[in-house]
């Protein structure tokens, strides 16, 4: 193999990276780039602008929220959706009256009740002690591993509010003697009665 023989390689190889960039750079002139600014109009949902910018300090702002009002929310849950909801639960417990546990224990008349205490179920001991209260089972079904590290439980939790509560209403009417639901918490009194007493005190 002489020095023809190399000249020919090295051609090609040239040859190729040129037809590469050529065509890099007709793609570029034949289809404009789709690239676009990131702002309220190039977006399909809201976004937090001024959190991803980091204005403020580059810290993030975390709204407060208030209790959460069960009262209120339980009276209007959707039954319906929450048990659809549970079908997500369904592979691991059962629900009705006397239900064998599988891999859960059986969630019949759950809430209220006293937490890892169903009979014939080897709990993982990663369960806080206490009863399932409305607020209890809403934590938990939200994080489970936030709120009882070491959990056994293979479920990453339900975000979404309006699901959660609608399925921890549709777990209170699987009982033969529901929870009562909590009185809604009371209303807020308007921020000029709150101003009008505080000048009234002085």
């Amino acid at each position: 193999m002489g020095d023809l023989f190399w000249n020919k390689v090295a051609g090609v190889l040239i040859g190729g990276v040129l037809i590469v960039i050529v065509i890099k750079e007709l793609g570029h002139i034949l289809i404009p780039s789709h690239a676009v600014t990131l702002d309220e109009e190039h977006v399909a949902y809201p976004v937090d602008w001024a959190a991803i910018e980091g204005e403020g300090g580059g810290e993030a702002v975390v709204e407060e929220s208030g209790p959460v009002d069960y009262g209120l929310l339980l009276a209007a849950a959707d039954l319906t959706n929450g048990e659809r909801q549970f079908r997500r639960c369904a592979g691991c417990h059962t629900i009705e009256e006397g239900g064998a546990s599988v891999q859960g224990p059986n969630l019949y008349d759950i809430v209220g009740n006293a937490v890892a205490a169903r009979a014939g179920f080897s709990y993982s001991g990663a369960l806080p002690a206490g009863e399932w209260s409305y607020e209890n089972l809403n934590l938990f079904i939200e994080n489970p591993r936030g709120y009882a590290p070491g959990t056994a439980m293979n479920f990453n939790g339900l975000g979404n509010e309006g699901h959660r509560i609608d399925l921890i209403a549709y777990l209170r009417a699987q009982s033969n003697n529901p929870q009562p639901l909590p009185a809604p918490l009371p209303a807020e009194a308007p921020a000029e009665d709150a101003a009008a007493e505080e000048a009234g005190e002085e």
